[in-house]
Formats: C-alpha cells, sequence, structure tokens
C-alpha cells in the first residue's frame, strides 16, 4: 500500500472506490496479518476522508439554503 496516493488529494468518489476495493480485498482473506492491519488502517482513513467530504458539502448545502435569493428571502 506505499503506492496509495496521499488521501488529502483524493476526491470523494476517488477515496469511495478505493474503500470499495480494501473493503473486498478484506472480505476475501487470504492476506497477512500484517497486510490486513495495513489496508484496514488504509480503509479506516478513507472513511474518514469520505466523511470530510459529506461533511464539508453537508456544509454548502446549509450554507446555499440560508443565503437569501435575490428578493431577501432565504433560498429554499
Amino acid at each position: 500500500m506505499s503506492t496509495a496516493p496521499d488521501l488529502e488529494s483524493l476526491s470523494y468518489e476517488a477515496a469511495r472506490a478505493e474503500l470499495i476495493e480494501v473493503v473486498q480485498r478484506l472480505e476475501a482473506g487470504g492476506a497477512s496479518l500484517e497486510e490486513s492491519l495495513a489496508l484496514w488502517e488504509r480503509g479506516e482513513a478513507l472513511a474518514q476522508r469520505c466523511e470530510r467530504w459529506l461533511s464539508g458539502a453537508r456544509e454548502r448545502l446549509a450554507a446555499a439554503r440560508a443565503t437569501p435569493d435575490d428578493d431577501g428571502a432565504p433560498a429554499v
């Protein structure tokens, strides 16, 4: 996993796709304990990255809804 891209450079879609791959590899079994632990740690980090993306999206949506539109009424 040393060639894995830096987490902060990953888009939501890329982080989610890699997380799915990690889960599939863990579920398939056959990895050594060391490799399994590395996969688990990468999966945890990827899940956190996805959550940060989703939290940011929720904040942006909330801000957009709170911003008044042209007539001064809150946007819906």
